[in-house]
């Protein structure tokens, strides 16, 4: 670990978040010269935190030492420039085992994610996180989403439970919802925006006090990335509204045409602007060649 909590906590509540795909080679494997080259160059832009392995990443189809290689990679890459977030998740020992590599690889925090597949009670999420959390030295960030989603109560009682819990992302984008956790735990958190395409929700979540959010299509447009949350956090409603309109409406059209395109077009995004990353694993698939056509008009868009 090379920030200190108040550091990681300090990053991740002002400031563009970022999540890196994560880089395969033509037979589907980790590759790891490409993935530090990705690295360096995030961190050569305006970022406050990197978020590895993580839902753009294609967390849920790494294996055990896939996850090992992408933590260190990017521990031995960027460590000490920027705090570095690791996933977790599926199973409480899953998570853990997770955590304990992260940890021994040196990273700054956890986000855990929700529990594979099944239904869960709020009792039962909390059990879960609070087992996670015990379990490891890290910061964690919770991650509030599908079938993981704690109402205010339950966030309430993980964050008085847990003293190494730093902060909630959104994955729903249910803003009243999200208001109501705010106003419960207050600033004992950091929160963060995390639907897909964040920036579509992201006035919508300042306005409830959520100054920040993990930006996907940074990725491969980061300099626009880095103008529209400058803009947003200005006041500058006129250059948020005309990206709005020209970029991320279309671009959430083209996301919503199949699922798992939110991860799949990203990959598709960095190949356009010449940072390929290989293609996704399986069950995702890759865009057509016509969406790489529209995809690319959009970028050409907001160079």
């Amino acid at each position: 670990m090379h920030f200190s909590r108040e550091k990681t906590l300090a990053s991740i509540s002002d400031g563009l978040l970022s999540f890196p795909v994560t880089d395969f080679d033509n037979q589907g494997r980790f590759a790891r010269d490409s993935y530090q080259e990705r690295l360096k160059w995030f961190v050569s832009h305006e970022i406050s935190a990197v978020f590895v392995a993580g839902g753009t990443g294609e967390f849920f189809s790494l294996s055990l030492e896939d996850f090992r290689e992408v933590v260190t990679t990017a521990v031995e890459t960027i460590g000490g420039q920027l705090p570095i977030v690791a996933s977790a998740g599926q199973s409480v020992e899953q998570a853990k085992a997770q955590a304990k590599i992260a940890e021994e690889a040196g990273a700054d925090g956890i986000l855990l994610m929700p529990p594979y597949l099944t239904e869960c009670p709020q009792e039962g999420l909390v059990q879960y996180a609070c087992e996670i959390c015990e379990s490891t030295s890290l910061n964690v960030i919770y991650y509030n989403r599908g079938n993981g989603v704690m109402d205010a109560g339950s966030v309430k009682r993980l964050a008085e439970a847990c003293p190494n819990l730093i902060g909630l992302k959104d994955g729903k984008g249910d803003i009243q919802a999200l208001n109501k956790i705010v106003k419960t735990v207050g600033d004992r958190l950091a929160y963060i925006g995390g639907v897909p395409t964040a920036e579509i929700f992201a006035e919508a979540y300042l306005s409830i006090g959520v100054n920040t959010y993990s930006s996907a299509v940074f990725n491969f447009v980061p300099d626009m990335a880095s103008t529209f949350y400058k803009a947003l956090r200005a006041g500058e409603h006129e250059t948020v509204k005309k990206l709005t309109q020209d970029f991320f409406i279309p671009f959430v059209d083209l996301r919503d045409r199949k699922q798992g395109y939110a991860v799949s077009l990203i990959k598709l995004g960095a190949n356009i602007v010449g940072k390929p990353a290989g293609d996704v694993r399986a069950p995702l698939v890759m865009p057509t060649a016509s969406e790489r056509e529209q995809l690319t008009k959009l970028i050409d868009a907001v160079k």
